[in-house]
């Protein structure tokens, strides 16, 4: 059975549009305001606080430039490892290999 594991914890596409942002000067507000999406919406994804959605990704690919498939493969990658980090599917992954081993 082979497993998709990282050798580094991926980062929230967020932190990558976080830096653009900030390396632009364009402050958080006006953004939202040109992307016409909520300020708090914003802020939580880069801080890494909420996912990004295909919505979100094309809205930021349109505004600031940035890939949105590559900010998509950068959620997946962090989803993943998130449920990988969590103990209680670990549990029950452990349960199900278990269980469908005897099949």
């Amino acid at each position: 059975m082979s497993s998709l594991k990282y050798g580094f914890m991926p980062s929230h596409p967020g932190l990558l549009l976080k830096d653009e942002v900030e390396y632009r000067g364009i402050s958080q507000y006006a953004l939202s305001e040109k992307m016409q999406i909520s300020y708090s919406v914003v802020n939580e994804i880069l801080n890494g606080k909420r996912p990004l959605t295909p919505t979100t990704a094309l809205k930021f690919e349109a505004a600031l430039g940035v890939d949105a498939d590559t900010l998509m493969r950068m959620q997946t990658k962090y989803n993943m490892q998130i449920a990988r980090n969590d103990s209680k599917l670990k549990t029950v992954l452990e349960k199900l290999r278990k269980n469908v081993a005897v099949l």
